[in-house]
């Protein structure tokens, strides 16, 4: 999954692998600005559950505001609006639970 932010969005992407389709994948805002992602294609028995859990800072992230769009070049791109541009707040982080 790659970040980028500018100052009015973190902008979060990630290609998935051919065969998912939207009913697949599940984006959900969790307690303390954290957003999980969980891509599962149901008829593959290998290579076949993606996850992702990104932290934010509170401070930086209006979670009200996600946005999830599956292009349809298998493209998953998730929109997160700031509050505001505060100098010094950590970058979100992306963990990718084994």
């Amino acid at each position: 999954m790659r970040l980028r932010s500018s100052a009015a969005e973190h902008t979060l992407a990630v290609r998935l692998p051919g065969g998912l389709a939207p009913e697949m994948v599940t984006v959900s805002a969790k307690k303390g600005a954290r957003l999980a992602v969980v891509a599962d294609l149901w008829n593959s028995e290998h290579d076949s559950h993606y996850e992702w859990e990104v932290a934010f800072s509170p401070a930086d992230v209006d979670m009200m505001s996600v946005r999830a769009v599956f292009e349809a070049d298998g493209e998953l791109v998730i929109h997160v609006r700031r509050k505001s541009v505060v100098e010094g707040l950590p970058l979100p982080t992306i963990h990718t639970p084994v």
